[in-house]
């Protein structure tokens, strides 16, 4: 596969001298699932809206399907779908209308047997006739994704998508998301939900203060920066740790039988089977170990504190 959208030394300046983004470069391949995670006012929706052709970039280049976003706009934008984060609808229009009138707006012949197919893929057939103002919050963004759809994108934007969305319908749009991807369709996603990129994104993009401090593939991003810690529940409360156990840097976790031991991964030696019989020399019986891997939530705090505090 080769390259959808390629970004290379984006800047964004505004008019004050704020820099929104920083010589952001970023290839996204085509039909992957890319998970764009930073705070608020990192830079994501700057770049997407930039990508998207909403604003105006600095300096640098941006190309989708091969197309220059500002040389060859119409192109360009005609491959994109994108999800807003607000949930901007007309209330009293019927779902079906909402729907087809996007697919006009690109130009495009009525066809109605893509409308009822991006309809009945997301579960909104049924609520084909009903107003905007009579869905859940999460039908709505349905109809969001539905609007986007629509016109047949080779590239989705996904700008929160679950915001507001109860962990059920979260569930649902993660499969909706894995169909699409399916058929071919790169997804970029930005989220505040770290389980949801774990979840379903192929590479995990990490930016910050308007830099991208890393892209990687989610498994291996995981495996590298993941630490591990394991729990040591002992027969009998433990008072001091003992000063032989000392280079371990065990930790407390608030349960007076049970320390707790972080290693690296990665490393040569993880410690822990000497860390074992140096407990048992300073006389505490094991009753149980247990181990736990570093979540990405974990491993993306950690990131953008350690760039804050640079």
């Amino acid at each position: 596969m080769g390259s959808m959208i390629s970004v290379q030394d984006v800047r964004k300046t505004f008019d004050d001298g704020g820099e929104a983004l920083k010589s952001v470069s970023l290839d996204i391949e085509e039909g992957e699932i890319l998970a764009l995670l930073g705070p608020n006012g990192a830079g994501k929706t700057t770049l997407i809206s930039i990508i998207c052709g909403l604003t105006n970039l600095t300096s640098g280049r941006i190309t989708v399907g091969g197309h220059d976003v500002i040389a060859d706009f119409r192109a360009a934008r005609k491959l994109i779908g994108l999800v807003p984060q607000e949930i901007a609808l007309e209330p009293f229009e019927k779902v079906l209308n909402t729907v087809r009138l996007s697919r006009g707006l690109f130009g495009l012949r009525r066809n109605e047997a893509v409308v009822e197919d991006v309809l009945r893929k997301l579960s909104l057939w049924d609520k084909r006739n009903s107003s905007i103002r009579e869905l859940s919050g999460g039908m709505k963004r349905r109809v969001l994704i539905a609007k986007a759809l629509v016109h047949e994108p080779r590239v989705l934007f996904l700008d929160e998508p679950t915001a507001g969305v109860d962990v059920e319908l979260r569930k649902d749009m993660w499969d909706i998301v894995r169909g699409l991807q399916d058929s071919g369709v790169t997804i970029v996603l930005t989220t505040h939900y770290i389980e949801e990129a774990e979840a379903i994104a192929d590479r995990i993009g990490v930016i910050n203060a308007g830099e991208i401090l890393l892209v990687e593939e989610t498994g291996a991003l995981m495996r590298r920066m993941g630490n591990k810690e394991l729990t040591i529940e002992l027969q009998k409360p433990v008072g001091d740790i003992p000063e032989s156990l000392a280079a371990y840097d065990l930790q407390r976790n608030g349960h007076p039988c049970e320390l707790v031991y972080s290693y690296d991964t990665q490393a040569a030696r993880t410690g822990i089977a000497t860390l074992l019989s140096d407990l048992s020399k300073a006389g505490l019986v094991l009753r149980d170990l247990r181990t736990k891997q570093s979540s990405l939530e974990e491993i993306f705090v950690g990131l953008v504190h350690k760039e804050n505090a640079a």
